[in-house]
């Protein structure tokens, strides 16, 4: 039986101090000494997945290829560890744990014992982390906790991993991610926070083997003084971590500090030759990148009060830095929210001033109208235009009010009367909706799609059969497919029946790039491997 690994990362002080940067970063350290590595996220939400949440609130819902919809942090994972796909055991939330529970409660598997939230909820924990390092067959687990430590919601997450580390001390260690203020007023970096969020920890019967110490500059000798003697921590095992321009030196960083022979020497494994040389080269190429390319990113999630969340966008972010660090150029992104040309319609020019323009995904029609006058703007003016998801039928949409004549072509998710549903729910799906069975209508995760010859699409990807990931209920009309191809759209990519449109593009003599996809192929973008469509788009924004 295989001697696994697991190694917990917890939040201290505050939430967004980058423990799915820290988790993925010492994964991919770890991967590069030659070990087989899994991560994991758990969020203490009691959405049972991650599909619910308020995208304004939580950030992107990342789709594995199984359809399961999860945390961002999936993404970060498969981005930085370069894997094509983990499997949904890798992402559990509280309501998937109590809800397991109840239902073994409810079919007498407890054999009639009283059922507690402890032992029974930590059991369950403990089961399904062990359940996904057996089906990633890993040598090492990360596990990253939701929330920040002395939250109610991630006590019996945190209860769970110090019973392992109990049953098996050599086997488990713990990370501490902390945020180190300096407080403008004070102008010197204060530990007293994490020191308090160590014993809080402590008080959960956890101490940290390491601890990131999260900052705006590099820890200075006296503060790793002052946490190792007051957090009962090695010095060596303080692991400065300060705010950089890319996330993807993080890795290299660590790897500066000997973060992974520290903590294969913590786990009692042996210290392998460690391989970053691609690691080495994609950060040199970052920073020899000094062109920029100008691209906005039209969407309505971005306001959050009076600060801008581009997490609700993150897989997209990260797929346009991997193009462009591939393109040997510099990305200036900007987020524009869509419903700015609706109040202020003559602002729609500023487009002009963007060597590409990207419509991501989203549901309902706040702001819709902002995004069809841009895509209306992009195609009139040939400016590289990429749409994701909400971003083609959008597309589809704008193409037939303006090229087609059908002035009132709409989608029935915002219009349900419209005379021209060129967007419609598919017949079998109506009645499904009309249940209020909603999670049927969702098509979700992995599917196989043909690409026409001789397309833009077909040349990007280099072959005629993909597979990409999903996350939609509208589809694009059967009924309207035939006068849409005769206007002049070409759907370069269809299901294999043929019944569903995956991508619609413009021929490149009328358009230099008029591109969307049904899909989100953001989600399979990583920064040593860049995604295709974005590479090409890249490429195009630059002529521009």
């Amino acid at each position: 039986m295989k001697n696994r690994k697991y190694i917990f990362v917890i939040g201290g002080v505050m939430s967004g101090v980058g423990k799915g940067i820290t988790t993925s970063s010492i994964g991919t350290i770890l991967k590069a000494r030659g070990y087989k590595i899994t991560a994991m996220k758990i969020d203490p939400y009691l959405n049972v997945d991650a599909g619910t949440m308020n995208p304004t609130e939580h950030g992107e819902t990342f789709v594995l290829d199984s359809g399961l919809e999860c945390d961002q942090d999936m993404g970060n994972y498969e981005r930085f560890l370069d894997v094509e796909a983990l499997p949904s055991e890798n992402y559990m939330t509280s309501g998937m744990v109590y809800q397991s529970v109840i239902n073994k409660e409810r079919n007498l598997e407890y054999g009639g014992k009283c059922v507690e939230a402890v032992p029974h909820i930590p059991q369950e924990i403990i089961e399904r982390i062990e359940k996904a390092s057996r089906q990633a067959d890993s040598e090492i687990t990360l596990i990253e906790i939701g929330g920040t430590v002395g939250e109610y919601q991630n006590i019996l997450f945190i209860e769970a991993a110090r019973m392992m580390k109990l049953r098996n001390p050599e086997n488990v260690m713990f990370v501490l991610v902390s945020y180190l203020p300096i407080p403008s007023k004070v102008g010197e970096m204060k530990t007293k926070p994490t020191q308090y969020a160590v014993r809080t920890l402590n008080s959960y019967g956890v101490q940290p083997d390491v601890i990131v110490a999260r900052s705006e500059t590099f820890l200075d000798k006296k503060r790793k003084e002052k946490i190792a003697i007051s957090c009962n921590v090695p010095e060596r095992y303080v692991i400065s971590a300060p705010d950089i321009e890319s996330i993807y030196e993080v890795p290299i960083n660590f790897e500066r500090d000997d973060l992974s022979r520290l903590i294969l020497k913590k786990l009692g494994l042996k210290s392998r030759k460690s391989d970053l040389k691609q690691w080495y080269d994609l950060v040199e190429n970052i920073k020899k990148s000094k062109k920029p390319v100008k691209i906005g990113m039209v969407g309505k999630y971005f306001g959050t009060g009076d600060f801008v969340l581009s997490d609700a966008y993150i897989s997209v972010i990260e797929a346009v830095k991997h193009a462009c660090y591939a393109n040997n150029v510099k990305p200036k992104l900007s987020w524009i929210n869509s419903e700015q040309f609706e109040k202020e319609p003559e602002k729609i020019k500023n487009l002009k001033e963007y060597d590409g323009v990207i419509v991501p995904g989203g549901f309902g029609s706040r702001g819709i109208e902002g995004k069809i006058k841009a895509i209306e703007f992009c195609r009139e003016n040939k400016i590289p235009f990429l749409g994701l998801c909400y971003g083609m039928q959008l597309a589809v949409i704008e193409f037939s009010r303006h090229k087609l004549g059908l002035k009132d072509a709409h989608t029935t998710e915002v219009d349900r009367d419209t005379k021209n549903p060129v967007i419609d729910i598919m017949p079998e799906q109506k009645k499904n909706l009309e249940d209020k069975n909603y999670g049927a209508t969702m098509r979700l995760g992995g599917y196989v799609a043909n690409l026409k010859k001789g397309t833009i699409a077909q040349k990007a990807y280099g072959k005629t059969k993909i597979s990409e990931r999903h996350r939609h209920r509208w589809e694009v009309n059967p009924a309207y497919i035939e006068k849409i191809e005769k206007g002049g759209m070409i759907f370069s990519g269809k299901s294999p029946d043929g019944k569903l449109m995956e991508i619609i593009e413009l021929p490149e003599s009328e358009h230099p790039f008029f591109l969307a996809t049904q899909f989100h192929p953001e989600l399979k973008s990583s920064p040593l491997k860049s995604h295709s469509l974005f590479l090409k788009f890249i490429r195009v924004a630059i002529g521009k």
